[in-house]
């Protein structure tokens, strides 16, 4: 049989048959063998040991289309991640963070910002702005209210998206619109391994559609970028590339170069202050840390 891993944890492997069967699963040892490491989202031929009990063993892992180091997963088409507009205040910083890793891993990415309904001001256009005019694809939502879910609904539609963000802006009341039956699928893969305190830890797949699934991920605080040379980070500012044929030199990295493009385009206010400062100081991050 054929399946989709939706949740790894404690050496056990919960495989989805793409219908309505959840199989608890063990990988065979030619795996560590080879020192291949199931993830989840991974496409497996799996044997049945028992019907009754839903239980099996991977016996292959299919072709991967791609496989993310952070967070660990395969065969990703998107990630949605989740910032709160206000309520707290969302952090740029590490929301720019974010956006570099999934460009380095070259994984799309939608940015939801969710509380809308807490809301004053032109906080909206504010933000809309900054991420549109960088080239990212930007919802605004509530949970509360319910305004633009059906819009996240079409975008998960027919893909495998990695549902990302901070702790506190709403995720799990998200997941929950998305997929009602996500705290009970959670539950139910707990009490099998008896390890419920520790599954927030892990992420978790839910097949919300034909085609279609979620991946809920732990909440992150800190995000550092690593194994990155200080020059090749503007690789991963999109919206620079439009500015760099003003810079004077080839290989121009938009910080202290008198004639440059990028920081032409930002006096003008043709790029967000936020964005250009918030690579700066990863920027000096990696520059720094080739010393030690």
């Amino acid at each position: 049989m054929t399946g989709k891993i939706i949740k790894g944890i404690a050496g056990f492997y919960y495989v989805h048959d793409g219908k309505s069967r959840l199989y608890e699963c063990k990988a065979k040892g030619v795996f560590r063998n080879k020192k291949i490491k199931p993830l989840v989202g991974d496409d497996v031929e799996f044997s049945v040991l028992d019907e009754e009990e839903l239980t099996g063993n991977i016996d292959r892992i299919l072709p991967r289309k791609n496989a993310l180091v952070r967070p660990a997963a395969a065969n990703v088409d998107q990630a949605m991640v989740v910032f709160s507009i206000t309520h707290p205040a969302p952090n740029l910083n590490l929301l720019d963070r974010f956006l570099v890793m999934m460009e380095r891993q070259q994984v799309p990415v939608v940015i939801c910002f969710n509380k809308v309904d807490l809301c004053e001001g032109d906080l909206m256009e504010q933000y809309g702005q900054i991420y549109r005019q960088a080239g990212y694809e930007v919802e605004f939502i509530s949970t509360v209210d319910k305004r633009g879910l059906d819009r996240v609904r079409e975008r998960l539609q027919g893909k495998t998206t990695v549902l990302a963000g901070p702790s506190g802006v709403g995720k799990s009341s998200l997941t929950n619109e998305l997929h009602p039956d996500a705290a009970m699928e959670t539950g139910d893969i707990s009490r099998k391994i008896e390890r419920g305190k520790h599954t927030t830890r892990h992420s978790q797949l839910f097949h919300i559609g034909e085609d279609t699934f979620m991946m809920d991920t732990p909440g992150f605080s800190s995000m550092y970028v690593e194994d990155l040379e200080a020059g090749e980070l503007k690789e991963y500012f999109p919206e620079f590339a439009a500015f760099e044929e003003g810079c004077k030199f080839l290989g121009c990295v938009h910080v202290g170069e008198k004639v440059c493009g990028v920081k032409e385009a930002l006096s003008q206010g043709k790029l967000a202050r936020s964005r250009y400062d918030n690579y700066l100081l990863m920027y000096q991050e990696l520059k720094n840390k080739r010393r030690y």
